[in-house]
């Protein structure tokens, strides 16, 4: 049973079935890269959608997604690796075993990001009007990968009482925890924010469309970036196998930076009322993305 919803009136148990969906001899089919690829193909072709509504040629969309994902998926694992390091350079053969797990969303922003900076200096389009398109994509991939963790029994929470929670079998659990049995469903907080976020995102898009308000260039992405920081900071904290920097919690870190980025960007937008740079070509993103 995957979720029993029993136990109380108002709680539920999760349990996971295990990371695999089905074995066809050597063949295995597992649920972490079977959300990774949904989550691609429904995001692609939302963010298609998008691009029409904005007469961008959805094309455009199509051929930067394969360089999102050549980029974002290898640098969310090597960030996920270079801070384990210690375990992997015992097991390097791990390393490209990504089905097994193991990778984080900011490797995959900062790997994408830098694909899709490239992509738009190439094709010279603005940047901004990228990210936009793809921010609601982004957020709703990660609400839908999140359940990976889910099936694979890791990025859990601390331990529980609460009338939802997440059953964890022993072999899963941190040695210092192993009796006991029932942890915060970390996993699905942060896709329930996500949906949150992305609903947001996809209110002020088609909202900004009847220019009720219109919207400046980059703000959807800088909302995404600030919104899901958020909630990252707060659900980071409950987690039990956290990417550390000695004493720190790098997820922590990296979202609180990119909150405060992203928070004078829209300051830069709407208070002091000035458009964000051409990053591709120099000169204002504002008078060069189409309406």
């Amino acid at each position: 049973m995957i979720v029993d919803f029993s136990v109380l009136p108002l709680g539920f148990l999760f349990t996971s079935p295990g990371p695999i969906v089905v074995k066809l001899g050597p063949i295995v089919i597992r649920w972490y890269g079977l959300l990774i690829a949904s989550a691609v193909l429904i995001g692609v072709s939302l963010s298609q959608y998008l691009a029409k509504r904005r007469h961008v040629n959805p094309d455009l969309i199509s051929d930067l997604s394969i360089w999102l994902v050549i980029a974002a998926i290898p640098a969310a694992r090597l960030y996920y690796v270079l801070f384990q390091w210690p375990e992997y350079s015992q097991h390097p053969e791990r390393i490209i075993a990504i089905w097994q797990g193991g990778i984080a969303i900011h490797g995959a922003i900062i790997g994408g990001a830098i694909a899709a900076l490239i992509f738009a200096r190439l094709n010279k389009v603005s940047f901004w009007q990228l990210t936009d398109l793809v921010a609601p994509s982004l957020i709703l991939g990660q609400a839908i990968g999140r359940w990976g963790n889910f099936f694979n029994s890791e990025a859990f929470g601390r331990p529980t009482s609460l009338p939802w929670k997440l059953y964890i079998p022993s072999d899963r659990r941190p040695l210092d925890l192993v009796n006991f049995e029932y942890f915060h469903p970390t996993f699905l907080y942060e896709s329930l924010w996500n949906l949150m976020v992305f609903a947001l995102l996809i209110t002020l898009f088609f909202r900004a469309l009847a220019k009720k308000p219109r919207l400046k260039v980059g703000t959807l992405f800088l909302v995404y970036w600030v919104a899901y920081s958020l909630g990252r900071v707060w659900i980071e904290g409950l987690r039990t196998d956290s990417l550390m920097l000695g004493p720190l919690r790098m997820a922590q870190m990296v979202s609180l930076g990119g909150m405060t980025l992203g928070l004078f960007g829209l300051a830069w937008l709407y208070i002091f009322k000035r458009s964000l740079p051409d990053v591709v070509a120099g000169g204002n993103e504002e008078k060069n993305a189409p309406e």
